[in-house]
Order: C-alpha cells, then structure tokens, then sequence
C-alpha cells in the first residue's frame, strides 16, 4: 500500500530471462540494469540459494551499479514474479514495499521458493533450462523533507541573503542566477527558512552540476543522477522557464556524445590504416627494388627467367 506521504510516480516493468540455469556457476547472478524514475535498478539471485538454505533467493537492487547521491530516497511497490511457463495463472508471486536509498539499496526474499519445487518437472518454472523472473514496480516520490533533507554536502556553510545556511560552493552560483532571476529569491519570501534552505540547495545542486560537468561526461549514470536532481528541484515550486532549457540539452547530450566518440574512433582508424599503407607502400618499393636486382644478377650469371613447372626432359619429344 502506498506511503500517504508521498505521490505516485511512474510504473515499470522488467523481464529478466537466464538461460542455461542448470549450469551457473556464480553464487550470485545480476540482471542488466534498467532505468526507471531517474535511477538504474537491477535483479539479482542466488540461484542455488543463499547460505545454507535450499531456496532461491531474489532481490531488487535500488542503486544499480551507479553511485547514488547522497540523500537519495525512493519509495516503491513492487511485485517479484517468477514466472510459470505453462501456466502464467500459476505464476509464483511475491509483493512487498520499501523505501530504498544509499543505506538500504535492496529488498527482497532469501526463501522466494524451494529449489526442488523451482526444478520440478512439472513446475514450469524452468522450461528448456530457462527460467523468467519478472518484476512490476510502482515509483513513489517522497516529500520535500526526504528528498532534500540530506542534500549532498561540499563543506563549509554561509548565509545566503538572508534566507539560510548553504553549501559555500552553490553561493556564487546562486548569486549570479538569482541577480538574473530575482523572482528565484521572491517566490521563496513567504517559506520556510528550512523549506527555502532545501529549494535553494536542490537549485545549487543542479547549477553545480551543470558548471562542472563536461559533455564528454553525460553517460547514462550522469543523465540520470541529473534528472533525478532536477525531478527534486521542480517541486519547489521556482519558475525555472530559463534553466530548463539547459537542462534538457545536457540529458540530451548523452547520444551526442556517443556520435562524436564513434566519429573520433573511425578517425583513429582512419590514421591507423594510413600509417599501415605507407608501411606496405615502402615494402612494395623495396620488393620492387630487390626483384630487379635479383633479375638483373640471374642475367649476369648467364640464366634466364624461365618456366619453373616445365619438365627437364632427356632429348626425346
């Protein structure tokens, strides 16, 4: 059941298909990862059990392989289905909520079914040495307080106009975009100090971001830790019509990136392949150069190119 606390966010799905089950080898088996309301989650098993008990074991892993931000906090419903392949009314199903954040990152149930029901012949849970797990998820977004509460920390605080203490590295940053937009410091006259202190540090945590990251940094775990902060600055309520702009140029830069470092890869190849032709082109001189020499003394010696295949013959046609 959902937290009242919170808001609906986004629905899910992931299907995670193993095959050639009877021959893992790894105590512990990890699904691709996958994206799902700004953040990488992924599956993962002890497909002969864990510890000493004779079960499968399945577990949703919130953070992925990325790094989670500080403060990063996510409520969610969601369903582990193991999937039965003869008869999908059958499925085995397990449903829990959790609250996932940098501590507590995964869920999910050591004893999800016994390992000699899993094999059974006649189960359908693992058909053609195949086995299907599939989870259903249902994205919570927490309230202010628990989204922003432990914003992400670079050191000393100061006072920012009057309005709370900050992180000293969004300050100059803060300045300069709220000379600008001077509605940014306006709209938040009427808050709280605390509900002010956690808008304008989720407001620092974007425009630090976009400061010091380069293009050539927007891979998938940047783009996402990027929507994430920005999914948290947007609830605050500031008019962001001029930022958003930014914003979304820089998640977007991600495939650009990708076309730029493939036309430098084929560049390298290019100059590769260049280096390697005048190399051939210098040994075919020098080939050249050793066949006439070669031609030249077979002459002098008083011989003759000649057919190599024909036969030497003794006097009779």
């Amino acid at each position: 059941m959902a937290n009242p606390n919170t808001k609906i966010q986004m629905f899910g799905k992931f299907t995670w298909t193993i095959r050639n089950f009877s021959t893992l080898e790894s105590e512990k088996l990890y699904s691709d990862t996958f994206s799902l309301n700004g953040h990488t989650w992924r599956l993962y098993i002890y497909p002969k059990g864990k510890k000493v008990m004779k079960c499968l074991s399945i577990y949703l892993n919130g953070g992925g392989v990325a790094t989670l931000p500080h403060g990063w906090e996510k409520f969610a419903n969601f369903k582990l289905i193991l999937i039965n392949q003869f008869d999908h009314e059958n499925n085995k199903i397990k449903e829990t909520s959790h609250t996932f954040n940098s501590k507590a990152r995964s869920c999910g149930y050591a004893s999800f079914i016994r390992l000699d029901e899993l094999s059974g012949s006649s189960g359908g849970f693992i058909v053609n040495d195949t086995c299907i797990i599939e989870v259903d998820m249902l994205i919570h977004k927490p309230e202010h307080e628990k989204l922003v509460h432990q914003s992400t920390s670079f050191g000393e605080v100061v006072d920012f106009k009057g309005i709370g203490k900050l992180d000293k590295i969004f300050v100059p940053l803060l300045e300069e975009v709220c000379s600008r937009h001077p509605l940014l410091i306006h709209s938040m006259k009427k808050r709280s100090q605390r509900f002010s202190e956690w808008g304008f540090t989720a407001l620092g945590r974007v425009l630090h971001f976009l400061k010091t990251k380069k293009v050539r940094d927007m891979d998938d775990e940047s783009c996402n830790h990027l929507q994430t902060l920005w999914e948290e600055l947007e609830t605050f309520g500031f008019d962001l019509v001029w930022l958003k702009p930014h914003v979304q140029s820089a998640l977007g830069m991600k495939t650009h990136v990708e076309r730029v470092l493939e036309i430098e890869r084929l560049k390298e190849n290019l100059s590769t392949l260049e280096i390697e032709t005048k190399t051939l082109r210098t040994k075919m001189i020098e080939a050249e150069v050793n066949l006439e020499i070669a031609r030249r003394d077979l002459l002098k010696e008083g011989f003759e190119e000649c057919n190599l295949d024909v036969e030497l013959g003794y006097g009779i046609p």
